[in-house]
């Protein structure tokens, strides 16, 4: 399998979408196959292929560094669905996220909302490297908008659906179905789609977008 290089390459060679899509129907995001349509940005220029793979239909990430994937084109006003599962749970070894809006230059971390993937924590939104909206202002940069009530997620080794909706400058984080969360006045409001490897041993079924209803 060859793998694309690394974040740094992609920074400075000028990859720029054609158009920034804002789907009207759905749009699956990966094949099932390969990484056709993501590139990736891995900390310390990392060989991307000891950390993710594509095997039985499935992307997996064992964690072993720490960057993410991103799809090539940038997308706006959409419904992203990251359908996933941990192989197993450890501490320190039990984070991913989805990256939505994400901004060039490409490095670990990037201008971004994410949809935090943590065990127990899915549905928290951070806004990344400098991106702010209304909930988060004067926290600090590191602090999560935290997702209301209860979590919403299924035992480690079961699937679940993580949805991100991007409604202009708003962000509304769904877990398996629930409302947990939402951010306004984001001051980013498209970009690239990605995922994270941030430590935690999983896999990847479905990734796709679909207009807003």
């Amino acid at each position: 399998m060859k793998f694309l290089l690394s974040c740094l390459v992609f920074a400075f060679a000028g990859i720029l979408p054609a158009q920034i899509i804002s789907p009207a129907n759905r749009i699956e995001l990966f094949n099932g196959t390969n990484f056709n349509g993501f590139v990736f940005c891995m900390r310390k220029n990392a060989d991307p292929a000891k950390t993710w793979s594509v095997t039985n239909g499935l992307i997996h990430c064992n964690g072993n560094a720490i960057g993410y994937l991103r799809t090539k084109q940038i997308y706006s006003n959409d419904v992203v669905t990251v359908v996933w599962r941990f192989v197993k749970v450890t501490p320190k070894k039990d984070n991913t996220g989805v990256l939505v809006h994400m901004q060039l230059p490409d490095k670990v971390w990037p201008k971004c909302v994410q949809n935090q993937g943590k065990s127990g924590r899915q549905g928290d939104l951070f806004v990344m490297a400098g991106v702010e909206c209304d909930e988060h202002k004067g926290m600090n940069e590191n602090t999560p908008v935290s997702f209301r009530g209860a979590p919403d997620e299924n035992p480690v080794g079961d699937w679940n659906t993580n949805t991100t909706i991007c409604a202009g400058n708003d962000v509304k984080a769904v877990i398996n179905g629930k409302l947990l969360n939402e951010i306004t006045g984001c001051t980013v409001a498209s970009g690239f789609i990605g995922v994270q490897s941030e430590g935690a041993d999983f896999e990847v079924r479905q990734i796709f977008v679909e207009p807003v209803k």
